[in-house]
């Protein structure tokens, strides 16, 4: 009898099994629409998980190979498991939770020298704070060139950057925003016409998360001759402008009795007349707080949830100033008076456990519209006041039909564009219903500049889109980079400042009417 006679043939039909079983599955997880991309993207890792692990199991107990060959495969399996291993380390997740993996010798926390020299004197609008002047991402009186083919985007200057989802604060020629080197947290001063380090002020903390990353995550805030930045861990800076000189600090976690929040503190300061509005989190009376601009003691505090993932916003509903927060843990949107923190109205947010990320968005007519993403959707409020002077809210419709995980929502002319689970949608804010959805942009970031959509996809493509009820319309795209980008970016026309958490990147956007277009 010859060898090949003896040796029986490869049992092929468990492959079959385990590919037949991978496809059922994929299709149970993907052929329906679902409310939750992210509870779709880890059963599919799962899935392919398993099938490897029962293919090996294959190869060794149930293929009929000859115990060499067999041996063979599996070393061979096991020798490219140990050098991707060796070759990569993990960075983290996307948005849609797919882990992602860079080679194991890139530098994790970029550092580079002060530059020095003064800020350059340059023609550009102010972008002082996180979303914009009025912290709403909107940016009026500024019509950009919608064909970027004919009149493209000038690359200004491009440099590395420490660790961090900050954005950048821009005012009188100096971009602001926080970076992580190494077991230092920094607030760092650019120069906005050529890139050049100013100055930088370090305290020495780290945060990091397996899943969030590395640094600090709210972007600070220039008002006067003054920076206001909030680290990752709870330090509160307030600087000097033009020097980076500390005026005063305060740990708002330590002062406040606060839990550090899974992701980091990533609201940014808000300034109110001689108040600095934090979102700190604590008990007793200690969620959101104020300070003395000047002397950093402590104004007054209101509320017991703990601090989410949203910036204070100052805004006027119902004839009355207030600051709206949406607050984690209780889960709540939360409307306090600016003048003594006394909480003005509050709507409970049962959706589960999810994240409060995107600021809650002021609409005309006293109503505010609130989402998360998560498959939790959005809720519209209408807010009113009471014979007695007090406010009161009521629901007017939910809806799964924005899902606002990490971007914020713009308004315009009647309707909101938001990034529903990853996918450009414009709602209509009368009935929770949408116009269109369409344009995967991924978990980025989003601004409105007059009558155009400004995107900042989570792939690093930066992307023009008519604000239209009538129809998606991508206007223009370039790609600024390769890699996970959710840092905000910030627009001090014409002026384009992009990050990720390693990189930075100043464009001229162009405009209609050009420089006189500023004037």
């Amino acid at each position: 009898m010859s060898e090949a006679q003896e040796q029986p043939s490869i049992r092929l039909w468990p492959l079959y099994i385990i590919a037949a079983a991978v496809v059922i599955a994929l299709l149970a997880i993907w052929l329906p629409e679902s409310l939750n991309r992210q509870m779709q993207v880890v059963p599919t890792i799962g899935i392919f998980m398993l099938a490897g692990l029962f293919s090996l199991l294959w190869l060794l107990l149930l293929s009929r190979l000859a115990w060499g060959p067999r041996l063979r495969y599996f070393g061979a399996v096991v020798l490219a498991i140990g050098l991707c291993a060796g070759s990569f380390r993990y960075k983290g997740l996307s948005g849609d939770w797919v882990p992602i993996f860079v080679w194991r010798w890139s530098n994790p926390d970029a550092v580079s020298a002060i530059d020095g020299g003064g800020v350059t004197a340059i023609q550009a609008r102010d972008w002082p704070q996180f979303l914009g002047p009025d912290r709403n991402g909107q940016l009026g009186g500024v019509s950009l060139k919608r064909d970027w083919v004919q009149h493209p985007p000038r690359e200004v200057w491009r440099r590395p950057v420490g660790a961090s989802w900050s954005s950048f604060a821009i005012a009188g020629g100096r971009a602001i925003t926080q970076e992580q080197h190494g077991t230092d947290e920094q607030v760092v001063c650019y120069d906005l016409a050529s890139g050049r380090k100013l100055w930088s002020h370090t305290d020495s903390a780290r945060y990091e998360s397996g899943m969030g990353g590395v640094g600090p995550r709210a972007t600070p805030t220039i008002d006067g001759d003054q920076v206001f930045a909030l680290g990752a861990t709870g330090i509160l800076n307030v600087l000097d402008l033009t020097s980076g000189q500390a005026l005063w600090t305060q740990n708002i976690a330590e002062h406040n009795n606060a839990q550090i929040p899974m992701f980091g503190f990533s609201g940014s300061p808000l300034i109110i007349d001689d108040l600095v509005v934090v979102s700190a989190g604590g008990p007793d009376g200690r969620s959101l707080v104020a300070y003395h601009r000047k002397s950093g003691e402590f104004a007054w505090g209101s509320g017991d949830d703990q601090a989410g993932y949203s910036s204070p916003r100052l805004a006027t509903i119902a004839g009355r100033e207030q600051i709206l927060v949406f607050n984690e843990n209780k889960h709540a949107v939360v409307a306090h008076d600016p003048q003594n923190g006394a909480v003005l109205w509050r709507r409970a947010w049962e959706h589960g456990r999810v994240q409060c990320i995107a600021n809650p968005l002021v609409l005309p007519g006293d109503q505010v519209l609130a989402s998360t993403g998560y498959g939790a959707g959005a809720e519209l409020y209408q807010i009113s006041a009471a014979p007695d002077g007090s406010l009161k809210s009521e629901t007017l419709w939910q809806s799964k039909r924005l899902k606002a995980k990490f971007s914020n929502m713009v308004y315009r002319d009647g309707f909101v564009y938001g990034l529903d689970d990853g996918i450009l949608v414009c709602l209509d804010p009368q009935n929770g219903k949408r116009r269109w959805k369409k344009g995967r942009y991924g978990h980025g970031q989003l601004i409105l500049v007059d009558d155009v959509l400004l995107i900042m996809s989570e792939k690093g493509d930066v992307v023009l889109v008519e604000a239209s009820p009538e129809r998606h319309n991508e206007l223009a795209r370039i790609t600024a980079f390769d890699e996970k980008t959710w840092n905000p970016h910030a627009f001090a026309a014409p002026y384009l400042l992009v990050r990720t958490d390693s990189e930075a990147i100043c464009y001229e956007l162009p405009l209609e009417g050009g420089a006189m277009a500023l004037r």
